[in-house]
């Protein structure tokens, strides 16, 4: 254990089935395992932190809004830049696809440096459209 490193995440989704599917698929991807499976949820887990989907009986709505207050995103590292290609290549196969493709190609990226000048993977539209991961490369990868 790390002090002051992530435990878990919870995510509440409105539709379990799909959020097993297609988050199942992306943190396989990059490496989580299956860690624990209830009636209203499931999680996945990497080295000592895991990720939690629960269609919890307590959701006071349908769908996850990234524009209010609260989770915008979630930043995963996928490796040097050809993982993170290859992950967006197949991510339509898991449920994903890009969210700002112009990312991949631009010379100069459109965020923070921080942002290793990777896609951004998104939920193809439906209840989980709002609700994106993001897979980066390594920090020597960013532009200038």
């Amino acid at each position: 254990m790390i002090p002051g490193g992530l435990h878990h995440v919870e995510l509440w989704v409105p539709d379990l089935t799909r959020a097993r599917r297609e988050w199942g698929w992306l943190l396989g991807q990059l490496g989580y395992e299956p860690f624990q499976d209830w009636d209203d949820g499931c999680s996945w887990r990497l080295g000592e932190t895991y990720l939690v989907v629960e269609q919890s009986p307590a959701l006071t709505a349908t769908h996850h809004d990234r524009l209010r207050p609260g989770l915008n995103h979630l930043a995963f590292h996928a490796g040097p830049r050809e993982a993170v290609d290859a992950l967006a290549a197949a991510g339509p196969a898991g449920g994903w696809t890009l969210l700002f493709p112009e990312w991949l190609d631009a010379a100069v990226p459109r965020c923070a440096p921080a942002c290793g000048r990777t896609g951004s993977l998104r939920r193809l539209p439906g209840q989980h459209r709002r609700l994106r991961g993001r897979a980066r490369g390594p920090a020597s990868e960013v532009g200038p």
